[in-house]
């Protein structure tokens, strides 16, 4: 059984998603499905092109939201239909013990997710942490610090949006 986590920009430009679903496609590909499992906090953007991936290779998707009032306070209402519909596909769902989506939320979801990893794949643009923590460069560096191997996806062409 093999373990992939994920971290990633939530900011994709429409036309980075086809290129991330294709990476994230070409990596899972080496992975037999029913050795497969992939955790996934499922917000938006790269977290949830990841979960995509892992349910229709046939693996079994772990989702972790960092809080329990995650889907109400953070979910947008053009990502709703897609966080439902993997959290119903979820084969385990680890709520978070935080009653409120923040900063120190989102940092004990990541450890979490570095703890059942066995791999991450972070869908990353290679720039330094911004500082404020628990970001996606914060991540790759926790991972690389545990000695848990990172297999970074940045597709040619790839971009975040503005702002």
């Amino acid at each position: 059984m093999t373990t992939l986590a994920v971290t990633g920009h939530m900011d994709l430009t429409d036309e980075t998603v086809p290129l991330v679903q294709a990476a994230l496609d070409g990596l899972l590909d080496g992975y037999a499905p029913t050795d497969l499992v992939g955790v996934s906090c499922i917000a938006k953007g790269s977290d949830t092109l990841f979960a995509e991936a892992i349910v229709e290779t046939g693996g079994r998707l772990v989702v972790v939201p960092p809080s329990r009032d995650y889907r109400d306070a953070k979910v947008k209402p053009d990502h709703a239909p897609a966080f439902d519909r993997l959290h119903a596909a979820a084969g385990e769902v680890l709520v978070m013990p935080h009653d409120t989506a923040n900063r120190s939320a989102y940092e004990t979801a990541n450890t979490v997710l570095l703890e059942r990893a066995d791999r991450l794949v972070a869908v990353w643009n290679g720039q330094p942490p911004g500082g404020k923590g628990g970001g996606t460069a914060d991540v790759v560096e926790e991972a690389r610090a545990a000695g848990i191997p990172v297999d970074v996806i940045r597709p040619d062409g790839a971009a975040r949006r503005d702002g």
